[in-house]
């Protein structure tokens, strides 16, 4: 177990934490709602105190989803390439509420804009995190067809990561959605094996499939619960734990 100067023992010393961005939307369903964000980026401001070096990756679905728009009849390279656009503007927001909060940060997106933030570049990267900087990764993975799951593990790869930690609206992963189901049983503990063949809903299937291959854990939990993610880096049992 190793320790950090900002807040004693933790198990997880390198964290990737998954944000999708509906998140950001709250009851709105769509957009950006602020005093949402305010709550984020205080969780995000807990777990930088306790000395963890710590990355971000956002979805976009509060503003457009890809795969959605492709359905709807747009060509699927442009609605993923919107998609990515959209997370971009998300790690933005995150990005000012943080650094308002005295948290420094660096945005870094797959796609060049430079005006707005920095071409991701690996060994930047990795020196923006040994100098205690949060960095967020916008932009996905740079490619249509990839999901921003898969651009997680990606980056938590490149970076090194203990863990990834996979915020979403429920407490972990279970047997079926426990919105439709009300007889979905909840998973602790769960192996990528088994994900992969009951198609349980963690991550998409490349994305787990990296994860099993460079044996990175995810911890699937709600984001919803106030110091659940410090919780978990500290290696308290919350959320399901995927390995």
């Amino acid at each position: 177990m190793s320790k950090t100067s900002g807040g004693g023992p933790v198990k997880y010393r390198r964290v990737l934490v998954k944000l999708s961005g509906e998140a950001l939307a709250g009851e709105k369903g769509f957009g950006i709602d602020p005093p949402v964000v305010d709550r984020l980026t205080d969780e995000v401001m807990k777990v930088h105190r306790m000395g963890v070096v710590l990355g971000l990756v956002i979805g976009g679905g509060n503003i457009v989803r890809g795969t959605i728009a492709s359905q709807r009849g747009m060509d699927r390279v442009t609605a993923d390439y919107m998609g990515m656009l959209a997370t971009v503007i998300n790690a933005m927001a995150l990005q000012d509420m943080l650094e308002r909060k005295g948290v420094e940060t660096r945005v870094m997106t797959a796609i060049r804009m430079e005006e707005l933030a920095e071409p991701y570049i690996r060994r930047r990267a990795l020196r923006h995190l040994e100098k205690g900087r949060v960095v967020l990764f916008a932009g996905g993975t740079g490619n249509p067809y990839f999901s921003t799951d898969t651009a997680a593990v990606l980056r938590a790869i490149e970076m090194d990561s203990d863990v990834i930690i996979k915020a979403t609206k429920v407490a972990g992963v279970f047997t079926a959605d426990p919105v439709h189901d009300p007889d979905a049983t909840f998973l602790p503990t769960i192996s990528f094996h088994e994900v992969m063949t009951r198609e349980l809903a963690v991550m998409d299937a490349s994305a787990i499939s990296l994860c099993k291959e460079n044996g990175l854990p995810i911890i699937v939990l709600n984001l919803a619960e106030p110091g659940a993610i410090a919780a978990a880096i500290r290696g308290d049992a919350v959320g399901t734990l995927v390995s």
